[in-house]
């Protein structure tokens, strides 16, 4: 104990207020919790020293602990600094830029990973983690890559973040208030006094009503800012087109629409197409650092009838290393794409808009590819005071991606010239299991 108080004396982090205190605290009496903050809470700092503290005061032989940002960029340009700052006072510690990481004296590590390359955590061991701003995450990055990484050592999972909409985040909050172990805590701006009311008052002009219960009353009933199909599904939902079950009926063909990722995820929409218009996503898969060998397995495994696989216009782009496209791969792999059209962002988005009346989709089986199209925003710029032509590119826009293609490829815009579109043209495929 007497080691534990030199070291938290020579840090230069003092707790901010009360509320981060107990919130220390709360972590060193419960392994999982969710808190939810407004922003400009300090939710980062706390973060970034109280693993600090951890990995001094670990008992355990090489001690690992994590903070994982949304994204590697987010991680370097806002928590490293941070890092360093707090634990320059301590000595003989070692930071290595390259890596993100900072070691102490007792072999204790602190390392900084963005959820954008989840494959960057695979294979590792940790004691500790801390998820900043999770709902800006890829759903399953926790479930399916860091809670294994957890249990020979029985770390202990937190997760941070302000609302954007009922996501993932979402999820763990209703967990941590539903299950016994579990910690919970939720800081509006107008209870935690840490911002000046003037200060709020001045936001709350300048914000909109959605902006502001969304970043400083911790809403999760806002909008997400910018979010291009939030009406649509909002009126999905509301229509019952987003059921717990949407069967398969054995009697059309399932098709599947692809965003294939080159060096991040590959997306894949099952789709089931009646005469009458309506289109049923059935299923829904996603997953990175796979290759074709991989996914032709998943169909497999579906176990459906198909009809067409639909690839991006970029599968004809020849690869370096072997010169073969990755469509002369799947063909020999036995997966038989057809291309989609080859339109513009604005324009497939338009499509997408037009085809999500049509659209019924099964929530369980879609739960990923629904948390992408929820998420598939624009950011905004703040210095023209508008939002940005293109979509941010993150961890939704794969699965926002595929279901635009699945849109174009259902009603291809009308050509103005004859050349605008030359690579809408479906190949002849066989008729193996695989489907055409």
């Amino acid at each position: 104990m007497v080691a534990q108080q030199v070291v938290r004396i020579a840090s230069l982090y003092r707790p901010r207020s009360p509320l981060h205190a107990t919130i220390h605290r709360a972590i060193e009496d419960h392994r999982f919790g969710a808190v939810v903050c407004h922003r400009r809470f300090g939710k980062t700092v706390l973060a970034l020293n109280h693993l600090q503290f951890a990995a001094l005061e670990c008992q355990r032989e090489r001690p690992r602990f994590a903070f994982i940002a949304p994204t590697y960029t987010q991680a370097k340009s806002i928590a490293w600094d941070y890092l360093v700052h707090y634990s320059s006072n301590i000595p003989n510690v070692t930071a290595r830029v390259s890596e993100l990481t900072i070691t102490y004296p007792n072999g204790g590590q602190v390392r900084l990973f963005g959820a954008d390359n989840p494959d960057s955590l695979r294979g590792l061991y940790f004691d500790g983690v801390v998820f900043d701003e999770y709902g800006l995450q890829p759903p399953r990055i926790f479930t399916e890559v860091v809670r294994p990484a957890l249990s020979d050592r029985q770390g202990w999972a937190w997760f941070l973040g302000t609302p954007a909409g009922k996501n993932q985040f979402y999820d763990v909050i209703q967990q941590a208030q539903r299950e016994p172990g579990w910690f919970y805590a939720c800081h509006k701006a107008s209870e935690t006094h840490i911002i000046e009311p003037a200060e709020l008052e001045s936001a709350r002009k300048d914000m909109t009503a959605d902006e502001y219960a969304q970043e400083y009353e911790c809403s999760f009933e806002a909008s997400v800012k910018g979010a291009i199909y939030a009406a649509e599904l909002s009126r999905a939902r509301g229509d019952g087109r987003v059921s717990d079950h949407v069967p398969c009926d054995p009697c059309l063909p399932v098709d599947t629409d692809w965003d294939l990722g080159v060096g991040d995820a590959t997306a894949i929409w099952f789709s089931q197409s009646s005469r009458s218009g309506e289109v049923r996503l059935i299923d829904y898969h996603e997953s990175s650092g796979e290759g074709l060998p991989y996914y032709r397995q998943v169909l497999s495994d579906k176990g459906y009838t198909y009809g067409t696989h639909w690839a991006p216009h970029d599968i004809q782009v020849r690869e370096l290393g072997s010169g073969r496209t990755r469509l002369e791969v799947a063909q020999s792999l036995g997966i038989k794409f057809a291309i989609a059209p080859n339109v513009e962002i604005e324009d497939g988005i338009h499509a997408a808009r037009m085809l999500l009346p049509r659209c019924w989709f099964d929530a369980k089986k879609c739960e990923a590819g629904l948390e992408a199209l929820q998420h598939y925003r624009r950011d905004y710029n703040t210095r023209l005071n508008e939002f940005k032509a293109v979509p941010v590119h993150d961890w939704a826009s794969h699965g926002a991606d595929a279901f635009r293609y699945l849109a174009v490829r259902q009603q291809p815009p009308t050509a103005k010239r004859d050349d605008v579109w030359p690579a809408y043209q479906p190949m002849q495929t066989d008729s193996a299991w695989m489907g055409g």
